[in-house]
């Protein structure tokens, strides 16, 4: 029975360690693993090995990616002459949600915060200098946090793509100031795409 509870309270543990997830919610969703048939608590836990093991950074946007390019990358149907950066997966994802953006991505993998001691070199800032110095784009959409961090970085990055021929714009402020994209509703999130502005 000690080594059974040992078990679970490693359970609730790991549950308790996710983002948002307190500690009476980790015990229901540990408690409602242990209810599940074995099949599907199996499959639970293959889905997460899998996600670790056979998901990467896509070689071209650092999107996650099963192969060497994700799925947006691969579609022909995208746009590749538009190309909206953004600082996390999550962000790509809630934007994709709204469904009225049909360009390509950049993920920076985070932001400058200099409080935090994350420095822009730990971010794929060249990577993107590179894709966009390779040609091909006409429009540099920044898609960062419309907070200090995120305009700070979005201005990091324009200056580094001056000269260039691309034109830049940021996404229109009808997002709150301060608000992660990911917590953006759909439409609030496709007003900002339609309405993006010049990057001053």
């Amino acid at each position: 029975m000690s080594d059974r509870k040992g078990i679970v309270a490693t359970l609730v543990d790991c549950f308790a360690e996710l983002p948002g997830i307190g500690r009476k919610t980790a015990e229901r969703l540990a408690h409602h693993v242990l209810r599940m048939p074995a099949a599907e608590a199996v499959a639970f836990a293959d889905a997460i090995r899998a996600v670790k093991e056979k998901l990467h950074p896509c070689k071209a946007c650092y999107n996650l990616a099963e192969e060497d390019l994700c799925d947006i990358c691969r579609d022909p149907r995208r746009d590749r002459t538009v190309l909206c950066v953004v600082e996390q997966v999550r962000d790509l994802l809630a934007i994709e949600q709204a469904g009225t953006f049909r360009g390509l991505y950049h993920v920076l993998q985070g932001r400058v915060a200099p409080l935090e001691n994350a420095g822009p070199e730990r971010l794929t800032i060249d990577a993107l200098v590179n894709r966009v110095r390779e040609g091909g784009f006409r429009e540099v959409i920044m898609g960062t946090t419309p907070n200090v961090e995120g305009d700070g970085t979005a201005l990091l990055v324009a200056r580094r793509l001056e000269g260039m021929p691309v034109v830049l714009t940021r996404l229109a402020r009808g997002l709150t100031v301060g608000a992660s994209l990911e917590q953006a509703n759909r439409d609030m999130l496709a007003d900002a795409l339609s309405g993006r502005q010049p990057l001053k």
